[in-house]
């Protein structure tokens, strides 16, 4: 299992947390999802997961990764 963490400065609600996790738990490989509001840190757990589509799945969920 791979742990990476995403800044994502743009979230501040539930809303925003049900969001990405929606999204990024599509992506092959993943795991596990948390997005920490207070932080604005999304870390994503799982094995061979592809930097570049969970950036893409934040990007769907309408929030940009720094």
């Amino acid at each position: 299992m791979q742990t990476t963490t995403y800044s994502v400065p743009g979230i501040s609600c539930g809303h925003c947390r049900v969001a990405i996790t929606g999204e990024v738990t599509k992506v092959a490989g993943v795991a596990a999802v948390d997005v920490d509001l207070d932080s604005k840190v999304v870390t994503v757990t799982g094995t061979g997961v592809e930097d570049a589509a969970v950036r893409d799945a934040i990007d769907e969920a309408g929030y940009d990764v720094a």
